[in-house]
């Protein structure tokens, strides 16, 4: 039977604006937006060169080919926010027809893309970039979220497996219903504890310091079935940060702190699992495909050298159901 094997896991929250919208303007952000659309092929070349396999977690507005369809798609039960800022739908009349007149709020394109790409699994990032611990939202219009979103990727023949939760706001409940509609893997949060350390200044210099120095171990995990529900904890272990003009002098750092937790992983049979969004980039597009190049070159080395495979949250999940003793311990 197989044991639980680990692997080198990539997860991508594609999202476009609607997991910025909250924040952040289409004119104060157009330039990553719009350089997410060049990212996503420039990644999917690398990834289709050196074998890797990943999954792209998408939101579901941007399966849809025109407004109307999406309009015509909503969910039964829609979230009532407390925070209104939070809520995408009273915002729908100010997104344009398509994807030609708005590249961003549609992307039928870019899926079709990674769908062409061998070993690339579509996700879901639910339907809407549904906060799932904001005030306001019932657990039911978050399972209407859920099915709106499988209907629409059923669209392109997709069956969704894997979730990755905005903004990384999970809940036993949420997870409940996710294993109910079908979802056999989640990206969870237990190899990065420090992501859940809060916005403020401390918190955030912390995890941009972890980048680069040891500060919260390695982040390889062995990847297990909930105790409670079907559905297999894939957790994140580090988010790729892009290119930075400021810190670029220590770019080797960064490389070298990914690299030997993927040496660790690959020793140990444990998984390291990276995770970032295209948006991320959407600007120093150049600069941040050769330095996840270094990454892929180190994956295929140690993969010719190992074994150790590059896996899909849904074949992570795969491999664990196949197990004997597949269960995480509390």
């Amino acid at each position: 039977m197989v044991q639980n094997p680990g692997g080198f896991v990539i997860s991508l929250d594609f999202e476009l604006h609607w997991g910025v919208r909250d924040h952040r303007t289409i004119a104060q952000y157009r330039r990553n937006l719009l350089g997410a659309r060049q990212a996503v092929p420039a990644i999917l070349e690398l990834f289709e060169r050196y074998g890797i396999h990943a999954t792209w977690a998408t939101v579901g507005f941007l399966f849809f080919e025109n407004l109307d369809d999406l309009k015509a798609a909503l969910p039964d039960e829609l979230p009532q926010y407390r925070e209104t800022r939070l809520d995408p739908y009273p915002t729908l009349d100010e997104v344009g027809k398509n994807e030609d007149e708005d590249p961003f709020h549609f992307a039928p394109s870019l899926i079709r893309n990674i769908l062409a790409h061998e070993g690339q699994e579509i996700g879901s990032h639910t339907l809407s970039h549904f906060y799932a611990l904001a005030p306001g939202p019932t657990l039911e219009s978050f399972r209407a979220d859920l099915k709106s979103a499988k209907s629409a990727a059923a669209q392109y023949d997709i069956a969704l497996k894997s979730i990755v939760f905005p903004r990384n706001q999970i809940s036993r409940q949420h997870l409940s219903i996710c294993a109910e509609e079908g979802f056999t893997a989640y990206r969870s949060t237990e190899a990065d504890p420090l992501i859940e350390t809060g916005n403020g200044i401390i918190s955030r210099a912390m995890r941009l310091a972890d980048s680069y120095l040891e500060l919260n171990g390695d982040g390889c995990e062995t990847p297990c079935l909930d105790e409670k529900y079907p559905i297999v904890r894939v957790s994140g272990s580090r988010f790729l940060r892009p290119w930075s003009t400021a810190l670029r002098a220590l770019e080797d750092m960064r490389l070298r702190r990914i690299c030997a937790s993927m040496d660790a992983a690959a020793k140990s049979n444990r998984t390291f699992h990276l995770w970032w969004h295209p948006h991320n980039f959407g600007i120093h597009l150049e600069e941040n495909i050769a330095f996840l190049t270094r990454i892929a070159e180190h994956y295929a080395n140690i993969n010719r050298k190992m074994g150790w495979p590059s896996l899909t949250m849904a074949e992570v999940a795969e491999n664990v159901l196949r197990a004997e003793k597949p269960h995480c311990v509390a």
